[in-house]
């Protein structure tokens, strides 16, 4: 069992303070993860404090401690899609507005983090989700399979499709990838 898990067994345990280190740990991937997922900050962090209370609930009955970061991160992704479910009728045309963002003066070939998450903010949910999750908060190919539910040749498939969309994206916005 890692950290995480003798962290999670402590607040099990009912240790407070191992707690906040669990969520000092785990609140900037998590974070960057639903941001990443919903495009606003302060929506971000709305969303991932109905994650930490939803987490402060369930630990109790975690039972494998060990699990903990692909249990985390499906608790977030449930928690998205159902405020994405109850905000957006047509989620294809917030993905339309959002793609608007890129600024329209370039910095030579280095895209700017704003260009990225506008590029990222093009695809869709599937596909932005698989790249968030493997490449911006760093989870193997196994956890990312664990989190979306999937298996991991599927996880696989999706990265490729979506670094292919992300490329093309780009490309047309003019930015050679």
């Amino acid at each position: 069992m890692g950290n995480d898990g003798l962290l999670v067994v402590r607040c099990q345990l009912g240790e407070r303070e191992a707690f906040r280190e669990l969520v000092g740990v785990w609140y900037g991937p998590l974070w960057r993860y639903v941001r990443g997922m919903v495009g606003s900050p302060h929506l971000a962090d709305d969303l991932s404090q109905e994650v930490w209370v939803a987490v402060m609930r369930g630990l109790p009955r975690l039972r494998q401690p060990g699990r903990f970061a692909p249990w985390l991160f499906t608790i977030a992704r449930r928690t998205v899609a159902d405020h994405l479910r109850r905000t957006y009728k047509a989620p294809e045309a917030s993905m339309d507005e959002a793609s608007t963002v890129v600024a329209g003066d370039e910095l030579g070939l280095v895209l700017t983090t704003m260009q990225i998450e506008a590029g990222l903010a093009a695809l869709p949910p599937l596909e932005r989700e698989v790249l968030i999750l493997f490449h911006l908060e760093d989870l193997p190919l196994a956890t990312c399979a664990d989190v979306l539910g999937v298996p991991a040749g599927t996880v696989k498939s999706r990265l490729h499709r979506a670094r292919r969309m992300l490329r093309n994206h780009l490309a047309e916005k003019g930015y050679e990838a």
